[in-house]
């Protein structure tokens, strides 16, 4: 069994086709199935059902996945670890954020690690919070930024928060209370809310400051996407609470204070476990020691 093999295998299952496998893998297509041929009778099962019409991984293909996966994992990190050691970082950077983050410039980050260390391949991917602590655990991430309420901290993982802040109404400019200073929960119970989905973190602020002050709220509308919702609350669909630092990010909408708003902080979460080069060269660079110490 060869590292190409198991990369061919993994290019098929997520293109379900030889052909698109084969250009994503630089590679003409009779050499990639030659190989994954050699790959099923050396396994003694076949790992892909073929069709004229499609390709679908087998029972057998889809047991065989995820070591296959693993494996690939790992030699890529020993690889990095090789380079480490005579100081050159290279490898992978998978890294997580939620829609709303404020504390960091992502674009800017990423841009200056991409300068510092342009052999390393950065991956980004935008989440809920508890869907990117769950990829840190599972090492699908390497890092990821969160945000919670503050009454939540994050588990399983290694953590440094970055900044805490509060949430602020978000209305459209004509609405009734654009021109307020500021604003309480109880008045903004009357209104109609856009929010994050029930059950996410960038939910659970809100649902939990309406609820301890003994206030129910009508959500009419749930988005995954700042943006969406900015614009749904620029044609008077409802308002929002998002927090304060991010909210000036958006357009054509007016924010307003809220006396009793619920808190928010941000987190920079990454494994329990040893980080890889890549990792701990990414989180050097924002300050932060990915040692059990830091």
């Amino acid at each position: 069994m060869e590292l190409q093999q198991l990369r061919y295998v993994l290019a098929v299952a997520e293109t379900s086709s030889f052909t698109r496998a084969a250009q994503q893998c630089l590679v003409v297509q009779s050499a990639l199935s030659h190989q994954i041929a050699r790959l099923e009778r050396e396994l003694g099962a076949r790992l892909f059902d073929r069709t004229s019409r499609r390709v679908r991984l087998t029972a057998a293909g889809a047991a065989f996945l995820p070591a296959a996966r693993q494996c690939l994992d790992a030699a890529e990190r020993a690889a990095a670890e090789v380079a480490a050691a005579v100081g050159e970082v290279r490898g992978r950077l998978a890294v997580g954020v939620i829609p709303t983050v404020a504390a960091v410039d992502i674009p800017a980050v990423l841009h200056e690690f991409h300068r510092d260390y342009p052999r390393v391949r950065v991956g980004l991917r935008v989440g809920a919070s508890e869907e990117l602590v769950e990829q840190v655990k599972e090492g699908t991430l390497d890092v990821a930024f969160l945000g919670l309420p503050a009454t939540a901290r994050p588990e399983g993982v290694r953590s440094h928060e970055l900044a805490r802040d509060r949430l602020v109404a978000v209305v459209s400019p004509g609405h009734a209370l654009a021109g307020e200073t500021a604003v309480d929960l109880a008045r903004l119970a009357a209104e109609v809310f856009v929010d994050f989905p029930a059950g996410t973190a960038g939910r659970a602020q809100s649902d939990q400051a309406f609820a301890a002050a003994g206030l129910t709220r009508d959500v009419a509308l749930e988005v995954t996407a700042a943006d969406l919702m900015a614009r749904l609350i620029q044609q008077g669909l409802g308002v929002a609470m998002l927090p304060s630092a991010y909210a000036p990010r958006l357009s054509g909408v007016v924010t307003v204070p809220v006396i009793d708003a619920p808190a928010r902080v941000e987190h920079l979460v990454w494994s329990r476990f040893s980080s890889t080069p890549a990792a701990t060269a990414f989180l050097d660079g924002l300050g932060v020691r990915a040692d059990p110490a830091g």
